[in-house]
């Protein structure tokens, strides 16, 4: 979670401006970070999966870290090309012993870094499985239950960033429930017509949401409604106006849930990266109280010209 500086506050988002950050394309790697938070029995915390995809071949990343946000350890698998796909690694920290479990081998993927079938990751801390990951369960269990790991209540997705690349279309999935429907998500980017920029974002092929003169509206928020959830939608396209040929925007896709089914004691603050902007919204104090945050998706939506 140190990859998420904070940029929600208990009564407001604080706006930031990125047209200084967007000249820096060593952060448009094709790259997937995924936030899990595991409650075990005497544990409970946050685990970090990225998934990279290089030029010479995949890479993952695992970080761990306790209720205290002290990283327990931090795993780093180099890309396919020069490693060994199938893997162990043992790290003990103080009193903790973190096991890494992983297969993908058979992986099969997509146009983007994360694996699709075909593999397995599991993340055990003190002897307890904590996170489990792929279709491969039944392989990994075997190979859990061989140094007798218990099976413990899985870990809970709780946020996603994703680099997405494209000239008007960008697209990409999300959940945002646990245990939800997975939705199709496309942006869509109209730099044609100069006085009159559009933006329209789709869940599912639906238009729901549009905005036009984005050289007054580059920045702001509104809320939508799927499968009866309420979805806060932020948008900071100013680098797409002002910035660099090959600027990102940033899109942030937050359910609220309401108090009565409260996340409160499941998800994390969720944090954005130092080097990208927040899109600035003040949020009422009496919004912030009456709900509480889901799953949140970040996108980092970087231009191809």
């Amino acid at each position: 979670m140190k990859d998420f500086p904070s940029c929600f506050g208990e009564s407001g988002v604080q706006v930031s401006d990125s047209s200084s950050s967007s000249n820096n394309r060593a952060a448009a790697q094709n790259l997937v970070t995924c936030v899990y938070q595991y409650q075990s029995q005497g544990f409970s915390g946050f685990i970090t999966v990225t998934w990279i995809k290089y030029l010479m071949g995949q890479g993952l990343s695992i970080g761990v870290e306790n209720s205290s946000k002290e990283s327990l350890c931090k795993v780093d698998i180099k890309p396919w090309l020069f490693s060994r796909r199938k893997g162990f690694k043992n790290l003990v920290l103080d009193s903790t012993t973190v096991d890494v479990h992983w297969d993908l081998s058979s992986a099969k993927f997509g146009s983007g870094p994360e694996p699709l079938e075909g593999f397995y990751l599991a993340v055990s801390l003190n002897q307890q499985l904590c996170l489990l990951l792929g279709d491969l369960e039944h392989e990994a269990c075997k190979r859990v239950d061989s140094i007798s790991i218990p099976v413990v209540q899985r870990a809970t997705f709780v946020a996603k960033r994703e680099h997405i690349f494209g000239k008007r279309l960008y697209s990409s999935k999300a959940q945002f429930c646990d245990k939800g429907q997975l939705h199709d998500i496309r942006i869509e980017y109209d730099p044609t017509e100069s006085c009159d920029k559009c933006l329209v974002i789709y869940i599912d092929c639906k238009a729901v949401l549009q905005v036009t003169h984005l050289k007054w509206k580059f920045r702001g928020n509104q809320t939508i409604l799927v499968d009866g959830i309420s979805v806060e939608v932020y948008w900071d396209v100013h680098s797409w106006l002002f910035g660099t040929l090959n600027g990102n925007a940033i899109f942030l896709f937050r359910s609220c849930l309401p108090r009565d089914k409260s996340w409160s004691d499941r998800s994390p603050a969720l944090q954005l990266p130092s080097d990208l902007s927040c899109p600035g919204l003040q949020r009422s104090k009496d919004t912030a109280d009456s709900q509480d945050h889901g799953f949140s998706l970040v996108l980092c939506a970087w231009k191809n010209e």
